[in-house]
């Protein structure tokens, strides 16, 4: 179902608990809500419709993915940037990410995945992993 994007700085400022099996269906309402928003928005995270769950979704070459409680384990090839934020009013902010990052994450079965991910879709994992930990750009 497709949820209300969140706005309130405040409340996208809090850092998000553990997704555990009883969370999917907030899952599957973040990408109904990311595809409802493919137009202005690549990725998403679970606080952006109100629901404080270490989950995110996001554009991957074309195809949507979906990481329950990730965790970058290895980030390298720093850069400075700009990003907008669906969650945020005003144009686009500076932010530092990095070119490749490794990441391990839980699939939708909860089994444990670790893979490195480069340029634009590693980009959007960290902003959305930000998300969870309660940064904003």
């Amino acid at each position: 179902m497709v949820k209300e994007v969140v706005h309130d700085p405040i409340l996208l400022a809090g850092k998000s608990e553990a997704a555990t099996v009883e969370d999917l269906q907030v899952a599957r309402d973040l990408l109904d809500t990311l595809v409802a928003n493919k137009e202005a928005c690549v990725g998403m995270a679970a606080n952006m419709i109100g629901v404080y769950k270490q989950i995110i979704v996001f554009d991957h070459e074309g195809t949507y993915m979906t990481m329950f409680n990730p965790q970058i384990l290895k980030m390298s090839d720093p850069y400075d940037t700009q990003e907008s934020c669906l969650s945020l009013l005003g144009g686009p902010r500076p932010c530092k990410r990095y070119q490749t990052i490794k990441v391990q994450w839980q699939n939708e079965k909860f089994q444990t995945r670790i893979k490195t991910f480069t340029g634009w879709t590693a980009q959007i994992i960290q902003h959305e992993i930000d998300h969870c930990n309660g940064i904003l750009i």
